[in-house]
């Protein structure tokens, strides 16, 4: 028995796309692709997210705060935290929510 899952690429808007990696009742890692310019628009959800950026280099704003990230770095968004990135160059993010994002499926 596999235990492999393929989930499908989800194009989100012209500079963005989505792809599931894994996931189960709570926990779910995505991939999110950005092009230069690519937007993650303000946002909020009761799920705590981790970020750790596999490529590229982003501004993200947490609850009013901008800060700068390229390969290599991570952290984490607690739960009803508004934020949302902007991509200054062409780059991967992969997040882990918990519990799962039902939305994603």
């Amino acid at each position: 028995m596999s235990h492999v899952k393929s989930f499908p690429l989800v194009q989100v808007d012209e500079k963005v796309t989505r792809q599931v990696l894994s996931e189960n009742e709570s926990l779910m890692v995505v991939a999110f692709g950005f092009e230069r310019d690519g937007e993650g628009s303000l946002h909020s959800h009761p799920h705590v997210q981790s970020t750790f950026v596999k490529s590229g280099r982003f501004v993200f704003t947490i609850d009013g705060e901008s800060f700068e990230v390229k390969e290599g770095d991570s952290f984490v968004i607690p739960s009803g935290a508004e934020h949302g990135c902007v991509c200054l160059e062409t780059g991967i993010l992969v997040d882990s929510f918990t519990p799962r994002r039902d939305d994603f499926l």
